[in-house]
């Protein structure tokens, strides 16, 4: 079993550039797949406004979750 601190530095790692959503593969299939439908919108400005927005909803919800981590791992400190 991990110890306390090896885990807190392994949630710090992750959290650092968001390797936490880089290492999910999941998440990289579902984001490649949004990727390869967008290429198909033939409107280009449609294509980047659909992508810039797609984009941002990730940003908003990558912070919502790494919120949510540090809050665990203060409760855990």
């Amino acid at each position: 079993m991990k110890k306390e601190k090896e885990v807190e530095l392994e949630i710090e790692e992750l959290l650092e550039n968001e390797t936490w959503k880089r290492k999910n593969k999941k998440y990289l299939w579902e984001l490649q797949k949004f990727l390869d439908l967008s290429d198909n919108i033939q409107e280009e400005e449609i294509r980047k406004i659909v992508i810039s927005q797609m984009l941002k909803c990730d940003k908003t919800l990558t912070k919502i979750a790494e919120d949510i981590f540090k809050k665990i791992q203060e409760e855990n400190a």
